[in-house]
């Protein structure tokens, strides 16, 4: 199995716990308590939104100079480990939608929105950028958000209460900031010192 889908798997998965988007799925899971559609729109949005990010990713590796690429990843990475440690909030309009589209539409169009320029979402560009493997990144980064919002919406407030939110952003966090010294250091990736 690559590196960049276990990576990118791992890291989303602990980075997604307790971001707006999960507070989302709980959201529409409490209020709609219907899963499928709601599992089916977070996945859609993500492949989509993750999608645009990981192509824009593979871009910049192809268009930016290498050695100036190294450093801005390995500071934005440093960046999204600080990003990590500071909870989101979710607005109550994200969810108004629910009552003119449906579960599935309210839950894809709101995910897709709520991941604009999300952690997730900037953390697929750096990723891709830095393994250079779209299809993988993206299959990990997607995943990492099943993992997160899936049990989300079968558990709703439930499961929120019982996990250690500032022990998980803390361990997504190191793991954000080992990416980035990795990175500035040239290791496990395409940067040559």
């Amino acid at each position: 199995m690559s590196s960049a889908l276990l990576v990118s798997t791992g890291v989303i998965a602990l980075a997604e716990i307790g971001d707006k988007t999960q507070l989302l799925a709980f959201l529409l899971a409490t209020r709609f308590k219907k899963p499928i559609p709601i599992i089916i729109g977070i996945t859609l949005a993500t492949l989509i939104n993750h999608g645009l990010a990981g192509v824009v990713g593979s871009w910049i590796t192809a268009n930016v100079d290498q050695s100036v690429l190294r450093w801005v990843l390995g500071a934005s990475f440093i960046a999204m480990a600080v990003w990590t440690l500071i909870p989101d909030k979710i607005e109550d309009e994200e969810t108004q939608l629910a009552t003119k589209l449906g579960v599935f539409g309210a839950t894809f169009i709101t995910f897709f929105l709520a991941e604009m320029g999300d952690k997730t979402q900037i953390a697929t560009v750096a990723m891709s950028a830095h393994y250079n493997d779209v299809l993988m990144v993206v299959a990990g980064t997607t995943l990492g958000m099943l993992i997160a919002d899936v049990p989300a919406v079968f558990a709703g407030d439930k499961l929120a209460e019982k996990i250690p939110m500032k022990l998980v952003h803390r361990i997504a966090a190191a793991m954000f900031a080992a990416l980035g010294v990795a990175t500035l250091l040239g290791i496990g990736s395409n940067f040559k010192l």
